[in-house]
């Protein structure tokens, strides 16, 4: 109505202008509730490429802290190893960390890669550089293709106390497998990733294109 009045439109005309704006993501209409403006939400291109997660985000320009929650060397899980095509004795570095971007806690990244791949990673300050830039430089590891399974889930409360938000809250699962210059299977990650301060973009292309 105050809309209405404001701009000396009808009912309609506000409707439709409203479903337009729903439409570009410009605000969002909670049920009994009203219409509210929506967070502006960036893109990212990570889960399409084989760049790393504070990589892509770099290049935007934006402030990447990690928290490192696990680096050792330990077998593979069993789920590992079936994507991996790796036997269980095979020695695996693990490295677990919770990714910030400007101070917002974002992301949980548990990520593997074959330690004859990366011998001595476990034992390299990763607080304050970029895992897929160490692995490049260092280690000239290049990553040629991935394959990639995304999945709708929930916060559990370990999830939600490292993220800073609350139990239940909804995410994208990621699950990765990603090959060499060789085709060689190396590395695998799980990542959970919140998106209420972005969206995921890609780029499909058919076949042979």
């Amino acid at each position: 109505s105050e809309l209405c009045l404001r701009f000396g439109v009808s009912r309609t005309v506000v409707r439709e202008a409203l479903s337009q704006m729903v439409n570009e993501r410009l605000i969002y209409k909670l049920q009994g509730k009203g219409a509210f403006v929506a967070g502006r939400r960036e893109e990212q291109d990570f889960v399409g490429t084989t760049v790393g997660f504070s990589g892509e985000l770099a290049d935007k320009s934006k402030t990447v802290s990690r928290r490192i929650l696990r680096q050792e060397v330990a077998e593979p899980s069993a789920r590992m190893c079936k994507l991996l095509n790796i036997p269980q004795e095979t020695r695996v570095v693990h490295v677990d960390r919770v990714l910030s971007v400007d101070g917002y806690p974002r992301f949980i990244v548990r990520w593997s890669m074959l330690e004859r791949v990366v011998p001595g990673l476990d034992t390299l300050p990763l607080e304050n550089r970029s895992l897929y830039d160490t692995i490049g430089r260092q280690y000239g590891v290049k990553l040629a293709r991935a394959e990639r399974w995304i999945e709708a889930i929930q916060a559990t409360s370990v999830e939600a106390d490292l993220l800073h938000v609350p139990l239940g809250t909804p995410m994208l699962g990621i699950e990765s497998v990603a090959s060499n210059l060789s085709g060689e299977k190396i590395e695998y990650y799980t990542a959970l990733y919140l998106t209420d301060r972005s969206r995921l973009h890609f780029l499909v292309s058919a076949p042979n294109f």
